[in-house]
């Protein structure tokens, strides 16, 4: 368990974040962006679980928000040249199957998609759709930082899984796609 008896530590006056192994970035890296933009998501996992209160839905993501955590360490951990640290804290291939089995249960009570959805409908499916729309973003940074680094590959398949994840709750939250908004094309012409 980790343990804070200090917030302010005075170390990234300069502009330069620590990682887990000690070492020091630029806080406008490629890296520390995917771990701020991971942080926003889980932020915004967290407004939505505010937004519909207990439930089902709710303790999913209360579970993926420990997952971002530990995504977010993944991200803050260099990935050595040769075997991992026994004490980095990686996503696996299981916390990817897991959504992966989760999507599919939400999605088969869902009617198929005849169009695009707009973000909205219910204010919690609308709060999933942001949350969603961060986790993308999130996502393109993980990638962009990958193309500079080596990242762990299932920290990046997490975050794609989550996407579509909170694409199908969303829908769920609007009684299982029946008050979905659709986008009409041209509708404002």
């Amino acid at each position: 368990m980790v343990k804070l008896n200090k917030i302010y530590t005075r170390t990234g006056d300069k502009g330069t974040t620590g990682l887990v192994d000690g070492s020091r970035l630029p806080k406008y890296a490629p890296r520390m962006q995917a771990v701020g933009d991971v942080d926003e998501a889980n932020s915004a996992i967290g407004l939505a679980i505010v937004a519909m209160g207990a439930g089902e839905e709710a303790d999913w993501l209360t579970v993926i928000q420990n997952d971002l955590f530990d995504l977010g360490a993944d991200l803050a951990t260099p990935i050595p040249d040769g075997p991992d640290e026994p004490w980095a804290l990686r996503i696996v291939a299981s916390q990817v199957t897991r959504l992966e089995q989760e999507i599919d249960a939400m999605n088969a009570d869902l009617a198929p998609l005849d169009s695009f959805v707009l973000p909205g409908g219910s204010a919690a499916a609308a709060a999933v759709h942001l949350a969603r729309a961060i986790t993308r973003r999130a996502e393109r940074s993980a990638t962009a930082a990958a193309a500079e680094m080596a990242l762990n590959d299932q920290a990046l398949a997490y975050l794609n899984r989550l996407s579509d994840l909170l694409f199908v709750m969303a829908r769920r939250l609007n009684d299982n796609g029946a008050a979905d908004v659709k986008w009409v094309p041209g509708a404002s012409r």
